[in-house]
């Protein structure tokens, strides 16, 4: 056989190699970039140094989660459902991440656990809360996650960080967008924008 064609040969055999591959990359890259979604989560913390709480959560959801987009100001808020506790610092971030929404919770879960979350009353005190509030524009009604998440039109400390962020955002199963929710909302806590001590 010709040494020549023997080198062409082989010359073809690696080009289709190399476009084999490149398709492999191409469509995983395509699925990947297709899955990624735009989730919005809600952070609280009233024990402690609280604001440290939240700083350290955004870092693990940033490693852990995805690509922290926004965030909103630091709110401090009246606690609510359960009064007597100190009130809480609040902030809401949107995050862009490829996971599935249920790995989301596990994800959630293990950073309120490395953080130090300790299981309490209902609406008790703890030193981090992450809630889930939007994922992308999917609604999604599983037995221990329900997206958007159930109480948003009754918290005015959900709404008003919302609101900074997303105000015209009408919620899937919703007819009326954050501002016009936040405004029929009846919650009387009181939220105000944090101003950090000196």
């Amino acid at each position: 056989m010709p040494f020549g064609f023997v080198i062409f040969q082989r010359a073809r055999l690696l080009t289709n190699h190399c476009i084999i591959n490149f398709k492999n990359i191409y469509y995983h890259c395509r699925n990947y970039i297709a899955d990624v979604e735009k989730i919005v989560l809600h952070l609280g913390s009233n024990k402690s140094d609280r604001v440290s709480y939240i700083q350290k959560a955004i870092a693990l959801i940033q490693k852990h989660i995805g690509k922290v987009l926004q965030k909103s100001m630091l709110y401090e808020t009246e606690p609510w459902g359960l009064a007597d506790q100190e009130d809480f610092i609040n902030q809401t971030i949107i995050v862009e991440s490829n996971l599935s929404a249920e790995q989301l919770i596990i994800k959630t879960k293990a950073i309120e656990e490395e953080i130090g979350r300790e299981k309490t009353e209902k609406w008790g005190p703890r030193n981090i809360d992450i809630d889930i509030l939007l994922y992308g524009n999917k609604k999604v009604e599983k037995k221990d996650l329900i997206i958007p998440h159930p109480k948003i039109t009754e918290r005015n400390f959900v709404l008003i960080p919302l609101m900074e962020l997303l105000p015209d955002l009408i919620l899937p199963g919703f007819e009326y967008s954050v501002e016009e929710l936040y405004e029929q909302c009846q919650d009387s806590c009181e939220v105000r924008i944090y101003e950090e001590e000196n």
